[in-house]
């Protein structure tokens, strides 16, 4: 059985010659469709052929070929787990779930080793359309070492398993594991004894950017219905959050040659969609909204994002809904969808990495 695809092509381009995952220049010269092809059809082709021919082309993203390989062109560099001389934060790897190759990365701050009291969770999801990017590469360990340096936490950053091979909401059941993982430290008894012994579980936030941002969105109304032991979400850090719907909204409207592109990215990565108002991609349309179990949260948005009214339409909803929290929404002036990812060390990044470790610190 071999996967087939009808073609498309995908070119992604900004005026800062840098790649955005989620903000694609998608041109499909067919419908997207993913389907088995019949036994009888899969050697029409000489096999050599269709390992060099391109089914799915989203450069600089990934390649689908029509053998059904995957070839991701981003985010694949890993840099090992370690003591950065920088912050000094140190690092680990632990495995969630080998069946499942779940797993994350973990850091600490060691300045003040060990710690005189417990340090808060910062339990982080990475980007990346669900299909590239993970913990382990260049510019996520970085992030992470630098808020847990900034917030003196210990961070949590999930590996989940990416579409296309495995397809949205896998992403989303992966990092709910990883989280339940979190909390089967509470009380000293999980595997990791950094959990165990410096863990404050009564101070637990989640985060992530873009597509990791949704996810984490996804987790704080989870655990709003279902409850986690004794593990309690302070607080949700949602950087230019990857949200999606049918209607538009805001400068979407001007901007209409990009709304197919949203949609097709998202039929992507989940083919089983029911479409841009899958509650998976449009909070507005989930009837668990007002489940959402933090007590604060910090909207991101950037101010040349697409994606930037959904952020600020996101605190409507809940405000609208009568959400028992606090939601507070900053903007990046003249910034691209997670600029501070491809240039941290510019002063916009800058100050949107200190926002973001203000509002883990705040009391």
């Amino acid at each position: 059985m071999i996967l087939s695809y009808h073609s498309c092509s995908f070119s992604l381009t900004s005026p800062l010659n840098k790649s955005y995952p989620v903000l694609p220049s998608l041109k499909l010269t067919k419908p997207l469709r993913i389907h088995c092809t019949p036994p009888q059809q899969q050697h029409q082709q000489p096999l050599s052929t269709m390992d060099d021919e391109i089914a799915i082309d989203l450069t600089p993203i990934v390649k689908v070929y029509k053998n059904g390989r995957i070839e991701r062109l981003i985010g694949e560099e890993v840099v090992p787990a370690s003591l950065d001389p920088t912050t000094n934060v140190e690092s680990k790897d632990v495995i969630i779930s080998k069946e499942d190759n779940i797993s994350a990365r973990l850091y600490i701050p060691k300045t003040n080793y060990p710690p005189t009291q417990k340090l808060p969770v910062f339990v982080y999801i990475h980007g990346g359309a669900f299909c590239v990017e993970t913990p382990f590469s260049p510019n996520y360990h970085n992030y992470l070492n630098s808020v847990a340096s900034l917030a003196n936490v210990i961070g949590v950053s999930v590996h989940y398993r990416r579409a296309p091979e495995h397809p949205v909401p896998i992403a989303h059941e992966d990092s709910w594991l990883a989280l339940k993982w979190v909390a089967s430290h509470v009380g000293g008894k999980g595997s990791d004894e950094w959990l165990n012994q410096h863990a404050d579980f009564e101070k637990v936030f989640l985060g992530g950017d873009s597509a990791g941002a949704n996810i984490a969105h996804y987790l704080g109304i989870r655990v709003g219905k279902e409850n986690l032991d004794d593990l309690k979400l302070e607080g949700g850090v949602f950087v230019h959050p990857y949200f999606w719907g049918v209607d538009r909204i805001g400068s979407e409207s001007a901007r209409g040659e990009f709304v197919e592109k949203i949609h097709t990215l998202w039929r992507f990565a989940c083919p089983t969609t029911t479409g841009s108002d899958d509650p998976l991609i449009n909070p507005e349309k989930d009837p668990n909204l007002g489940s959402l179990g933090f007590k604060r949260v910090l909207v991101c948005v950037a101010g040349k994002d697409l994606l930037k009214d959904r952020g600020w339409y996101y605190k409507e909803l809940l405000e609208k809904i009568g959400w028992g929290g606090v939601v507070d929404v900053v903007e990046t002036k003249d910034e691209h969808h997670v600029f501070h990812m491809f240039d941290p060390t510019c002063e916009n990044a800058k100050n949107l990495l200190n926002q973001v470790v203000s509002f883990i610190k705040r009391t």
